[in-house]
């Protein structure tokens, strides 16, 4: 079958026109099935790695350059999720390789936090104070976004009270359902992702309760305006203090952009400054998990910026490094610092592969680069276009219950009913579906999908999280592409877009 497969740039259109010099191909890519999976590169099949799925077959990818991805048999996939929303600088990045390499040469690229102090280590957490305008007071540096939600929870959360009362009565955490923290144990138990954590509940902690999710499209009453939606959900929290006793309460911990466990749901306006002055009130601590939603993904450094609400503590990670180095880090806000100063000044929790040197060095050149490049007023930019075109494309499909975000993170909901907000049974797998089919050949897009939006189980989304230098063109080839791939999808399973 003869014929190159282009995509028609004409942006004012609301679908990718596909051209190719045969018409039997011209067929073959509008009835494409649900998964190419024969066209993909596969892993091998004596593959002795325990990944996700061990009875998946993956796309081997050989090398990586910008937005893009290259397969083994030399696809290019136009990375619009970067992993999970990981590679905001994209792949292969030269200011950063050589700033890795430059910590490399040093001969130094771990070192134990026992014992030594690097200053690359030291650059980083300046620069990480720095961008909060000096509002946060100290760095904790960590592997990864679980384990610096562990830290936070643990070496400070806790602490904190054990520093100030010794015998503290304050053993109970408040977070909400509709959110992920992480996968460890004390991370997962503080999450409200039922699918993720089913097969463990019987061995995760029970000193975790839960409010609502700040979640407008499932949550609003008819004609609740922002603040009386905010007041509610104010109340809710109070009355869970009430409900354990305020003075058992260590916390409330919330993203306040949520993830994976929603797909990019943001607070409403004055959601984050209501619920910290529940728990200020109770004399509890104020935790943001910026984890997937932080390090200027939305268009400020940090989420909390936009309503300059000041968390005690704040967990970062994914964007943070990049996708270079394995990094995440938990930030304290000077009361904090200032009770374990004055405390024990001990630090009862450690890694072995905290503060690394080499991590450090490619955090760090990635924060510089954010900055020199102007890039969070390119995600701004950028992300209010994407909403735009967007709603525009597939804000009127039958099967698009809603699209939210802030910056470039930006999700979309799928539905049965628009008017009932009814989701797909989880069975026919319609995020997957439409994911396995954008990276599949000729879209080769790669999007983030996600499950349990309605009720932690039933209802599906796709995230999208492309790269900080994305361009207007760029945004258009996403979305266009990514309205044929649910066309299809939907198409496929007897849903016709009759617009």
């Amino acid at each position: 079958m003869e014929g190159r497969l282009k995509i028609n740039t004409n942006f004012l259109t609301r679908r990718v026109v596909f051209t190719c010099s045969s018409l039997a191909y011209r067929y073959m890519v509008l009835k494409a099935p649900f998964s190419s999976s024969t066209a993909l590169s596969k892993t091998l099949k004596t593959s002795l790695s325990l990944g996700r799925d061990i009875h998946k077959e993956y796309p081997v990818i050989s090398r990586g350059e910008g937005n893009y991805l290259i397969t083994k048999d030399g696809r290019k996939v136009f990375d619009a999720s970067t992993g999970a929303g990981v590679s905001c600088l994209g792949h292969g990045n030269k200011r950063v390789l050589k700033a890795m390499f430059r910590q490399m040469d040093t001969g130094i690229t771990y070192l134990a936090t026992s014992f030594w102090a690097n200053d690359i280590v030291e650059g980083l957490c300046k620069e990480l104070i720095k961008g909060t305008n000096g509002k946060m007071a100290r760095v904790y540096l960590t592997g990864s976004g679980s384990e610096a939600m562990e830290a936070a929870m643990k070496l400070l959360s806790r602490q904190y009270f054990y520093d100030v009362y010794n015998n503290t009565p304050r053993v109970n955490y408040i977070s909400r359902e509709g959110s992920y923290h992480g996968n460890t144990l004390g991370a997962l138990a503080i999450s409200g992702f039922p699918y993720r954590k089913k097969p463990y509940i019987p061995i995760l902690m029970e000193n975790v309760y839960r409010v609502s999710s700040c979640y407008p499209y499932r949550q609003r009453l008819e004609g609740e305006t922002d603040k009386a939606f905010v007041n509610r959900k104010a109340a809710e929290l109070e009355a869970k203090f009430q409900e354990l006793g305020p003075e058992t309460v260590i916390g409330f911990i919330a993203e306040p952009v949520v993830g994976a466990a929603l797909g990019c749901v943001p607070c409403v306006p004055g959601y984050l400054k209501a619920m910290q002055d529940v728990c200020h009130k109770h004399g509890a601590l104020f935790i943001l998990d910026e984890v997937m939603c932080g390090s200027g993904r939305t268009g400020t450094l940090h989420v909390w910026q936009e309503e300059n609400v000041v968390p005690d503590i704040q967990t970062m990670a994914k964007g943070l490094g990049g996708g270079y180095q394995p990094i995440a880090c938990m930030l304290i806000n000077n009361k904090v610092a200032k009770v374990l100063w004055d405390g024990s000044g001990q630090i009862v929790h450690g890694q072995t592969y905290q503060s690394m040197p080499i991590q450090a060095a490619a955090a760090l050149e990635v924060q510089r680069i954010i900055q020199d490049d102007q890039l969070l007023a390119n995600v701004t930019k950028q992300g209010r276009y994407m909403e735009k075109r967007l709603k525009a494309v597939l804000g009127d499909h039958p099967c698009v219950g809603d699209i939210r975000g802030r910056g470039l993170f930006w999700g979309i909901e799928f539905v049965k009913d628009k008017t009932t907000k009814e989701p797909f049974e989880p069975e026919l797998g319609i995020a997957n579906k439409i994911q396995e089919l954008a990276i599949s050949h000729p879209y080769n897009l790669a999007v983030y999908p996600g499950i349990g939006t309605a009720d932690g189980y039933r209802g599906d989304h796709i995230m999208l999280a492309p790269t900080y230098y994305v361009t207007k063109k760029e945004v258009n080839y996403i979305v266009n592409v990514l309205s044929i791939v649910v066309e299809i999808v939907f198409k496929n399973i007897g849903v016709e877009d009759k617009r």
